[in-house]
């Protein structure tokens, strides 16, 4: 059976993007953010996960007001870099596994979780800037990607318990999955950050590595944050952290942390990293 093995949570700044596109990551505003990320490569080239799970939220990309599904998961045989403005990202088109992600679609929903199956999507910085941070940028992505997008744009978003139980959903559709598989799931977006209004470049360290810090134990304590903490003590944009907790909840509830990263600032925001294995994963 498909396995998931190990979770990557990690911010998706999307000026880490252009910095990286427009070969900027050697200067020395960049170059401690890029440079966070050296363990994290050699860890996953050396792990060579066959499928990953990328949970993200779209930036008006694919979606807009029109169309606001909570969580929506990509079936289709490829996701294109989305033209956010400036045309779409130099990196190499996501590969899906769509075989896989039907399944998890059938498995989920039959496990009463309301997805939105979606078979043409564009991907935004949301999926391609952490890609670009674990993989640098290839000819192509060395392994098949399923994306799972969630609202956290628009009020209301799901919370953070909910987010966790989908990821023990998650978990239970991977696991009947006939194919010997090795599966890492992603959890992207936040940590503290707001983008406009009074409190624009709002940071709180010591909020975030609370929250880091709950996620390498047991996770209980992030799962049972309400959305006005979020607000109240990150900002508008830290809810995004919700996203982070699918990946947890699909974890054993005993993890090995393999490597963390926090680095402020980034582009206005705090940037966070957290690798998880599993305690009973062995490579």
């Amino acid at each position: 059976m498909a396995n998931i093995v190990a979770s990557v949570n990690v911010s998706h700044v999307p000026a880490i993007g252009a910095a990286w596109d427009n070969g900027k990551k050697n200067d020395p505003y960049w170059q401690p953010v890029f440079d966070g990320f050296d363990f994290s490569k050699k860890w996953i080239a050396e792990l060579k996960p066959d499928v990953i799970i990328l949970v993200y939220n779209d930036h008006a990309s694919a979606f807009d007001a029109t169309i606001i599904p909570t969580f929506a998961l990509g079936c289709a045989p490829e996701f294109p870099p989305a033209d956010e403005g400036w045309g779409p990202r130099p990196v190499p088109t996501v590969i899906g596994h769509p075989v896989m992600a039907s399944h998890i679609a059938q498995s989920v929903i039959l496990d009463e979780f309301d997805l939105t199956i979606i078979n043409r999507m564009d991907v935004d910085h949301g999926l391609t800037v952490p890609l670009t941070l674990m993989f640098g940028q290839p000819a192509e992505w060395p392994c098949r990607i399923i994306p799972l997008a969630v609202n956290v744009v628009q009020f209301p978003p799901p919370t953070g318990n909910r987010c966790w139980n989908l990821g023990k959903a998650l978990r239970r559709a991977v696991e009947s999955y006939p194919e010997d598989l090795r599966v890492v799931i992603f959890g992207t977006g936040g940590m503290s950050h707001q983008l406009q209004g009074p409190r624009a470049g709002l940071i709180n360290k010591e909020w975030d590595q609370q929250f880091l810090d709950s996620l390498a134990a047991d996770g209980q304590t992030a799962r049972a944050i309400p959305f006005i903490e979020y607000v109240r003590e990150t900002g508008s944009e830290g809810i995004e952290m919700v996203m982070w907790l699918i990946a947890r909840g699909a974890l054993d509830d005993k993890v090995r942390e393999v490597y963390r990263f926090y680095h402020v600032p980034c582009s206005n925001t705090a940037l966070g990293h957290l690798i998880l294995e599993n305690a009973s994963f062995s490579k």
